[in-house]
């Protein structure tokens, strides 16, 4: 059974940074690509990015692209998200994904295992 777990949430000032981390017990010996999400209040759960479990090649959307960076450690089994220049409206939470099932990989319904979340907060 994939399980997933976040952590790294905070709250943090206009222009600061986080580090989330995700750990997920068996992405590593069972090939996953994993991804992060989130949920603004109020809004739909929308893309944030991804990493290819072959390739190891990343995907953003384009509203953080260039401020956020994922990572994974060599098991493969961590997944990291660096956010710089954060944002008011990076405000939400954020899950952790695995399992990309085929199709557009920012459709959260691609994506078999999910986390339980991790607040991040963003004041201005």
């Amino acid at each position: 059974q994939v399980r997933l777990a976040e952590s790294g949430g905070g709250s943090v000032q206009a222009g600061g940074s986080l580090r989330l981390s995700c750990v997920c017990s068996e992405c590593g010996t069972r090939y996953l690509s994993m991804a992060w999400f989130r949920r603004a209040p109020g809004k739909e759960r929308e893309a944030v990015g991804c990493i290819n479990e072959g390739s190891g090649a990343t995907f953003y959307d384009a509203s953080v692209k260039g401020r956020f960076t994922i990572s994974q450690d060599n098991t493969k089994n961590t997944l990291a998200l660096r956010m710089s220049s954060l944002k008011p409206e990076d405000t939400g939470m954020y899950y952790c994904a695995a399992s990309f099932s085929g199709g557009r990989w920012s459709d959260p319904n691609m994506w078999l295992y999910w986390g339980q979340g991790t607040q991040v907060t963003v004041s201005s």
